[in-house]
């Protein structure tokens, strides 16, 4: 006698059992969820920066990468080191000799003045002033549809608190906040600084 029916005529043999999608756990796909979301959480890494909008309506975000554009310049006063960086639109119009000649910058020429403020190097054997404090991104784009009245550029700041490691826009920049003093360099197309030969 089979042993299968050993218990009775009744008794079928036990097949095993098929498992279906909706029974199968799948530990690891929660696990990577959760590293895929910590790992765009880590990208962002801005705290919110690019989620700012100044009170003239210039969006921190049209100048995302600004941390990796080109140098342009530098410049320092008693208070504040200063480094110009412009997005490759505007580096390829430097290079391409503008603004000489009365050539005026592109559309979407974009251009920031990151603002530290300094002390001194208590390593070097020498005097030396570096930058400290992280104060501010003074940033210029340029749309003369958007900013017909101030030669086609629209000027913001974003203030940097260190207490907090965040950006605030400041609310005091209107857009044209930069514009009175950049009047004086209108022939240069409102851009003080050139791109240094390097």
């Amino acid at each position: 006698m089979r042993s299968d029916l050993a218990d009775g005529p009744d008794r079928l043999p036990q097949r095993p059992k098929i498992e279906t999608c909706r029974e199968r756990r799948h530990p690891i796909v929660p696990f990577a969820a959760l590293l895929c979301v910590m790992a765009l959480y880590g990208q962002s890494g801005d705290h919110g920066k690019y989620s700012l909008t100044s009170p003239g309506g210039i969006a921190f975000s049209d100048f995302r990468g600004y941390e990796d554009w080109p140098l342009v310049s530098s410049a320092r006063t008693e208070e504040v080191l200063k480094v110009i960086v412009g997005n490759p639109t505007m580096v390829a119009a430097y290079k391409a000799g503008v603004p000489k000649g009365g050539q005026v910058f592109p559309e979407n020429s974009r251009i920031v003045k990151l603002q530290w403020k300094p002390t001194k190097n208590t390593e070097a054997p020498f005097k030396v002033d570096v930058p400290e404090v992280f104060q501010q991104a003074f940033v210029m784009e340029k749309d003369s549809k958007r900013f017909p009245k101030t030669g086609g550029w629209g000027y913001a700041v974003f203030n940097y608190d260190a207490a907090t490691d965040r950006f605030i826009a400041d609310p005091s920049s209107p857009v044209d906040c930069g514009h009175s003093c950049h009047v004086a360099v209108k022939a240069k197309d409102y851009i003080f600084h050139p791109y240094q030969k390097r």
